[in-house]
């Protein structure tokens, strides 16, 4: 806990932290400087519990190339070993002292944490390859002060260009698709747990469909429901899904999962990106399983596509769209791999 027995937010804590201590030092010198990169903290999801492993005051601070060491020396000259009760220094005199602050420039960082060369002229293979959870990394960090070098990026890098964004939703409706039969399917042959699977899998990607409606990257899996809550749910599809989650049979299953499904498809119509599609459940063909018919909704995404090479990609979908591994999509060195996928 912090001196005071109270918890604070990091995000609170590192702009205290960089008001008192940084900002003095830096008063002649152009810079940027926020909580920025990996973390609940950058998110400001960060509790108590959040306290308990490498918790405290943090910040990345953006100079110039030529500045980096000296600013770097100078904030190692003056930097506290510990600031209201959290550790700011470690290591010896053979290992360099900065443990939560980081000086370096924007591009230089942004090759780290993205693996692109600047975040102000991404390619469509870069924006193809790179996690959702790594851009809300760049986009959703607290920032404490700006030149103007850090808000250009954050600009850039806000939301999806319009066709890609389109194809997205294309792909996230096209996954709705894909299964939505199953949820019968299974329980009819006596898999009620397989049943219960399919219906949590179709949950997430709803989830995931509306964090995309609302222009909103997905956290990596941890905050993925408290992000999705936190959208704000009026007509209700927050509890139709907990009730497809939580139901017993399959009645209330299907039930549950339709109702959610004729939700998000008036929210698909709501937005005007495409000709307006009927968001009334119907059967599955001929069977007695009872879906939304999510391919008409992939190909209204489809058909509203103006930019040739997006139309050519298919419906593989970005990263968070077809893969699900911790090691890839926290490692630009192993998701950046990925671009010869979409490459011509």
């Amino acid at each position: 806990m912090t001196t005071g027995g109270t918890f604070i937010s990091a995000r609170a804590l590192s702009q205290s932290f960089h008001d008192e201590i940084i900002r003095p030092l830096l008063a002649e010198i152009p810079y940027a400087a926020g909580l920025l990169g990996w973390g609940s903290d950058v998110l400001g999801y960060d509790t108590a519990r959040s306290m308990d492993h490498d918790w405290g005051p943090r910040l990345h601070v953006f100079v110039d190339a030529y500045e980096v060491d000296r600013v770097t020396h100078a904030i190692e000259g003056a930097l506290p070993s510990e600031y209201r009760g959290h550790a700011v220094r470690y290591g010896s005199d053979t290992v360099v002292p900065v443990h939560r602050i980081t000086v370096t420039t924007v591009d230089a960082w942004l090759k780290e944490h993205l693996g692109v060369l600047n975040g102000r002229d991404l390619s469509l293979e870069d924006w193809l390859v790179t996690p959702q959870q790594q851009l809300l990394g760049v986009v959703a960090g607290a920032v404490y002060a700006d030149d103007g070098r850090l808000q250009v990026v954050r600009d850039e890098l806000r939301w999806y260009p319009d066709d890609l964004w389109l194809w997205m939703l294309g792909c996230q409706w096209s996954r709705i698709e894909q299964e939505e039969a199953f949820v019968q399917r299974t329980s009819e042959v006596g898999d009620e747990l397989g049943s219960r699977v399919v219906a949590a899998r179709l949950t997430r990607d709803l989830m995931r469909l509306t964090l995309l409606m609302e222009r909103t990257y997905a956290p990596y899996t941890k905050w993925l429901g408290t992000a999705f809550t936190r959208l704000g749910h009026p007509d209700g599809l927050d509890r139709d899904l907990e009730q497809a989650l939580a139901a017993g049979t399959l009645a209330e299953r299907e039930r549950a999962l339709t109702t959610a499904y004729r939700k998000v498809a008036v929210r698909h119509n709501d937005l005007e990106l495409t000709e307006p599609v009927d968001p009334e459940p119907r059967r599955y063909h001929d069977r007695p399983a009872m879906v939304l018919g999510a391919g008409r909704f992939v190909q209204a995404c489809l058909a509203a596509v103006k930019h040739l090479r997006v139309q050519e990609l298919g419906l593989i979908g970005a990263i968070d769209q077809f893969a699900d591994n911790t090691d890839l999509l926290s490692n630009p060195a192993a998701y950046r791999k990925l671009i010869n996928i979409f490459e011509k």
